[in-house]
């Protein structure tokens, strides 16, 4: 899996790039440790061809985080095969996803 970061401003974008299961979430897990200020999270999907449970807990990790916060967090570009499994886990009633 290939993670991509841009941080404009207090916007923090984390484009991922292949798929997020058991062996790859500990290095999402890990960009969650320096959010420092960032206010609004964006997971980009565009490039994830596969998500699984241990991916699906990485963006619970993230979303409690930016609560804490209170900021805010979203999911773009997910291809069909990720939104089906957002759907079957019922991710669509705990994130925001576009």
């Amino acid at each position: 899996m290939n993670i991509v970061k841009d941080l404009n401003g207090t916007t923090l974008t984390i484009a991922l790039e292949g798929r997020l299961d058991t062996t790859t979430a500990p290095a999402a897990n890990k960009e969650l440790e320096t959010l420092g200020n960032v206010e609004n999270l964006i997971w980009d999907f565009e490039k994830l061809t596969y998500i699984s449970s241990a991916g699906i807990r990485v963006l619970l990790i993230a979303q409690k985080a930016m609560n804490r916060k209170g900021g805010s967090m979203k999911v773009i570009n997910s291809n069909e095969d990720v939104k089906e499994v957002f759907d079957v886990t019922g991710c669509y009633e705990v994130f925001t996803i576009e």
